[in-house]
């Protein structure tokens, strides 16, 4: 029987897929990319042509030797990596490293890991697209120029290990612009006014919110002006002027794309962007299921399509249907207006089985892959499902002069809402009063005034700024999240609670890139060259015609800037930790492996120390600061400062506040307070 090999890039597809497979065709994984540029220089030939200088990345050199005599042995191969551009660029490395005859060679790509889309895509099996080829080369090189013709500059202007990126540094510039706009804010005064209103013979009252005149809304600015509406509302008399209900509906919402599914996962389950992706794709490539083997949970992960395909609207259908009511099934599919590109070949992401609920597959996912896939499951299947209808009331209680407005909503049909709810969905229910008919005399009780102060935009999270990279067209779904992650691990960025922050590093590199390297950081031309790439994986335009257009600007900057920019100097953040050898106080530095304790002194002192970070609390064993420690394998704990003379240490966080029951040291475990001792036991709601 003739023997095919099939590569995918990691170890866990390729045991997934090698199940729907004969044994004639034998899966192995490539673990990624197997060329690359050099590290060490440019690797970019800009005399002829700007030729790329690929290379095996260091490490995959067995690797490689194994993949060739598996492709000795093999009458065909088929190159299986992921199905977007940097999946189809690793094909073509593959095909290149390897030395693979085009004849024998094929092109599969799935969009989900099941036995259906799998031997579908090997009878479709096609060659490799050199357009998506050509659009990654295009990124790849655009941003190794970036990075390796302004880093340098950097280095000399600021200090030593710092980087820009071509998308990277517009998402620093966007935080700290809305930095600026924060510091900038002004807050103006403003008032609220609501009031009780009693139908006359009833006893029960009605809130009602000021509005303002019977013909226009009014704006309260100070308390003289507030004061002076309540004189005269208390002298009014008020009745119902209109009570009006009515129904609306809410449309389901759309299935995830990478863009939502990060946003959704950082606000309802508080991941971070780079856990997301992590974990969506340990569900892509495969997961054990009890009773199903190791099966892939979920679509491809990088899209930012909201298509479903045909065979996965039926099968929802046919699951709406059995366990929700015909009445609860969509009668129109919502499509997403699109003004650019996207990648249409994908779908949405959603459940590979849609018969293998969150329940079904609870026992065999870690927690936080089952608390993923249940997001992506639950949204998926609300997608499919009919809108929510409410019954809303509004009501005008008018004087003469001034109207104050009440407003109710009840749901009527829950529709998806009995499948998934966010933050948005909830409603606060209100139930009026029967008496509350037009012209019903309303008699006044007590009014409430409030004095407030309009608010600065809010700092970015992880979430928000997604959405805005996503909304300027800056970047793709693959992206975002390695984005986020270099920026803050460059310690452009500080990430504190949810917020992103500025730091004083990034304040400096951004105003650095402001100046010298404007285009670089200007949201729209990123945005525009974003479309470029779109048009070279269409076919319109050639990958190096962008390139050789982008490199003339760029190092002409880089020349100006090298000349003209002057030396920044960041002071490093002493601290009250004396160095044991010269007595003075030590300094936070960032290597590697984030801060750590140095010596100022250095290179004559060359002391260091680890860098913890205070807790907030003293040691209930021996009074020192608790501070937050990491095993080797990175898990966090708490351990006392002064170990090893004091071992203390806790998993949990632990509380100035002693047990009442036994005295001992208490820790904090999610919203409550629980003692230390499991044999007290003793916990409270914080």
């Amino acid at each position: 029987m003739a023997k095919n090999l099939v590569i995918v890039e990691s170890p866990s597809k390729a045991t997934t897929i090698k199940k729907f497979l004969g044994n004639s065709y034998e899966v192995v994984a490539s673990n990624g990319h197997v060329r690359d540029l050099p590290k060490s220089q440019l690797g970019i030939d800009i005399e002829n042509g700007f030729e790329p200088k690929y290379i095996t990345i260091r490490g995959k050199g067995d690797l490689l030797a194994k993949l060739r005599k598996e492709v000795k042995k093999a009458d065909k191969v088929y190159l299986a990596t992921d199905p977007d551009r940097e999946g189809e660029a690793i094909s073509w490395h593959l095909s290149k490293a390897l030395k693979l005859d085009e004849k024998n060679t094929s092109r599969v790509t799935f969009n989900e890991i099941t036995k259906n889309a799998v031997k579908q895509s090997f009878k479709n099996a096609r060659t490799i697209d050199m357009h998506l080829v050509d659009a990654q080369q295009a990124r790849r090189i655009l941003d190794r120029m970036v990075g390796y013709q302004i880093s340098p500059v950097l280095w000399a202007k600021v200090k030593r290990g710092l980087s820009a990126g071509r998308v990277q540094s517009v998402a620093v510039r966007i935080i700290a612009d809305r930095e600026e706009e924060i510091n900038a804010f002004i807050p103006k005064e403003y008032w609220t006014l609501s009031g009780e209103f009693t139908p006359e013979g009833d006893k029960k009252s009605v809130t009602a919110e000021f509005y303002g005149t019977l013909n226009k809304k009014m704006n309260i600015e100070s308390e003289e002006h507030i004061k002076k509406i309540i004189a005269e509302v208390k002298k009014s008399q008020f009745k119902v002027s209109d009570v009006k209900v009515s129904t609306r509906t809410k449309k389901a919402p759309l299935p995830f794309t990478t863009s939502t599914l990060q946003q959704e996962a950082a606000k309802s389950l508080n991941f971070a962007t780079q856990k997301t992706m992590r974990l969506a794709q340990m569900l892509y490539e495969g997961q054990k299921v009890k009773g199903h083997g190791t099966i892939g949970l979920i679509t491809y992960l990088r899209t930012d399509s909201t298509r479903i395909s045909d065979e996965a609207k039926v099968s929802a259908a046919e699951y709406i249907k059995e366990n929700y009511g015909k009445e609860y099934l969509a009668q129109d599919t919502v499509k997403k207006k699109d003004s650019k590109k996207i990648q249409d070949a994908h779908e949405a992401i959603r459940p590979a089985y849609i018969d293998l609920t969150p329940a079904q597959v609870k026992d065999s996912l870690p927690r936080d892959c089952f608390r993923l896939y249940q997001l992506i499951w639950k949204r998926f299947m609300a997608s499919q499902m009919a809108s929510a209808k409410y019954e809303t009331t509004s009501i005008k209680i008018d004087s003469d002069k001034y109207r104050f407005t009440a407003a109710s909503s009840k749901i009527v049909f829950e529709g998806y809402l009995n499948v998934y709810q966010t933050e948005d969905d909830k409603v606060e229910r209100k139930s009026f009063s029967k008496k509350l008919v037009k012209d019903a005399v309303m008699n006044l009780g007590k009014l409430e005034k409030k004095q407030h102060f309009t608010q600065p935009p809010a700092h970015f999270t992880e979430a928000s700024l997604v959405k805005t990279l996503e909304e300027l067209g800056i970047g793709r779904p693959s992206t975002y999240a390695p984005t986020i992650s270099t920026i803050i691990n460059r310690h452009y960025v500080a990430k504190e609670q949810k917020n992103l922050y500025i730091t004083e590093l990034g304040e400096v590199v951004n105003n650095i890139m402001k100046k010298s390297f404007a285009s670089i950081v200007d949201v729209n031309f990123t945005a525009y060259m974003e479309g470029l790439l779109d048009r070279v994986e269409d076919g319109s335009v050639r990958w190096k015609t962008v390139v050789e257009n982008f490199y003339p600007d760029l190092h002409e900057a880089v020349s100006i800037a090298q000349k003209e920019l002057e030396e920044v100097k960041i002071e490093d953040e002493v601290t009250d930790v004396i160095c044991e050898e010269c007595k003075r106080n030590m300094v936070v530095k960032f290597g590697p492996h984030g801060k750590f304790l140095a010596c100022p002194g250095f290179p004559e002192c060359r002391n260091t120390k680890p860098y913890y970070e205070k807790a907030g609390v003293l040691c209930p064993k021996c009074g020192q600061e608790i501070v937050i420690k990491k095993t080797k394998k990175g898990r966090r704990y708490y351990g006392c400062e002064g170990y090893p003379e004091c071992d203390f240490m806790s998993w949990q966080k632990p509380s100035s506040q002693k047990c009442p029951v036994c005295g001992g040291a208490m820790v904090e475990k999610g919203n409550k307070l629980a003692c230390m001792d499991n044999q007290c036991g003793f916990t409270k709601v914080i």
